[in-house]
């Protein structure tokens, strides 16, 4: 299996990288899409935080690099702002990290 990292992308409305008027129904719509191109590219979507309110999101995935992550977004017509590799830091991984 290829090494995988953990990747963050956002999207806001006032940059123009979140759709005007999403609706929860919309996006359950979209998602499925995204999922679809996600397992195309090697990407394993994990989770997404939308604000439809304030219109901006942040997308969690996992990928072999930045670059399969933006194709992902090429290909269901999806602007970004930025895509951040980043790393988990959550009390089991820190517990861990300990030993």
């Amino acid at each position: 299996m290829q090494a995988m990292r953990f990747f963050i992308d956002t999207h806001d409305r006032a940059s123009q990288t979140f759709p005007a008027q999403l609706t929860p129904e919309d996006f359950a719509g979209f998602y499925a899409n995204y999922e679809a191109a996600c397992y195309a590219e090697g990407v394993i979507p994990l989770r997404t935080h939308v604000g439809y309110d304030d219109g901006r999101a942040f997308c969690f995935n996992m990928a072999p690099d930045a670059e399969a992550v933006r194709r992902v977004h090429e290909k269901v017509g999806l602007p970004f702002d930025s895509i951040t590799e980043v790393t988990t830091a959550t009390p089991g991984d820190m517990f861990f990290k300990r030993r």
